[in-house]
């Protein structure tokens, strides 16, 4: 009877331990968020600026726009003038000087200018995402050939991040166009909080990007790197790992899904349970005389 008694229960545990993550899963999904930082079929724009890094890169991007289009108009100016005016028909006899003093310092100065111009507006913008305020949360990613692994070192949650295959995307609430995009395990944060995220890589160079958030950082070996964010909207984002690291470098994605501050507590009580990085403390019987 005792025999029949370990032998049931011992199947009604597997039982429970098999359907627990099911469940975990359907809580967990956040199936009904608004998928943001996604690629676009043809687009040729940014992503949608969530964080103020992204949106600082955003600004930059056309500002220095102005400045390249204006000097890209200067010079078709320049070579359209040369053409028409010095051409053989309208010039026979061209002038032989050789130097052009104030040409010449112009054609220094002007281009230092705007050099100068642009850093004064791009390095502070650098610093920024190197100088990390204070922090709500740290995130370390550890690229892998070829995944993602993830530790939140203050909740002593750990887990690994898996590319979805095609059959498993419906399974975890994607949708088809987002294969080569969607995760197993998606990283959570929560909306309105500085997140120091810290990178480093167990084998070759990786890089963990994120084009909503505005961060892109390498993933060094035996290097630990670190940059920060302050997601703005609830939302999915999708990124890439963006260094090549070898054969399977197309197909370690990254998901990060930005959630209320109550529905990220509420994963984190869940996290700890299924993905808990404490060692197991096992009760050790010390032998007797």
């Amino acid at each position: 009877m005792h025999f029949f008694y370990r032998v049931f229960f011992k199947h009604l545990l597997s039982i429970f331990l098999f359907f627990t993550p099911l469940v975990a899963f359907s809580l967990d999904n956040f199936n009904d968020l608004e998928v943001i930082g996604k690629p676009e079929h043809g687009g040729i724009n940014f992503q949608p600026a969530v964080t103020e890094l992204a949106r600082d890169i955003l600004w930059l991007d056309n500002f220095l726009l102005i400045i390249i289009t204006l000097i890209s108009l200067f010079i078709i100016v320049l070579l359209a003038i040369v053409i028409l005016k010095f051409n053989k028909k309208t010039n026979p006899e061209p002038s032989n000087f050789t130097h052009h003093s104030t040409l010449e310092i112009t054609w220094t100065l002007v281009p230092t200018a705007i050099l100068v111009v642009i850093g004064a507006f791009s390095l502070p913008m650098l610093f920024k995402q190197l100088n990390i305020p204070e922090y709500d949360l740290t995130i370390k990613a550890t690229g892998n050939q070829w995944y993602w692994s993830y530790e939140y070192p203050d909740q002593e949650i750990s887990f690994d991040s898996f590319m979805l295959t095609k059959e498993e995307l419906s399974q975890h609430g994607y949708s088809d166009d987002e294969y080569l995009l969607a995760t197993d395990n998606p990283v959570i944060v929560p909306v309105d909080s500085v997140v120091r995220m810290q990178v480093t890589g167990a084998d070759v160079l990786h890089a963990w990007k994120i084009p909503a958030f505005g961060v892109h950082m390498d993933a060094v070996p035996g290097r630990l790197n670190e940059t920060w964010y302050k997601v703005d909207k609830e939302g999915i984002y999708f990124g890439q790992c963006s260094e090549l690291c070898g054969l399977n470098h197309a197909y370690m994605p990254i998901v990060v899904k930005a959630v209320s501050k109550e529905k990220y507590q509420k994963w984190i009580e869940k996290a700890a349970i299924e993905f808990s990085s404490a060692p197991d403390i096992k009760r050790i019987n010390l032998a007797k005389k």
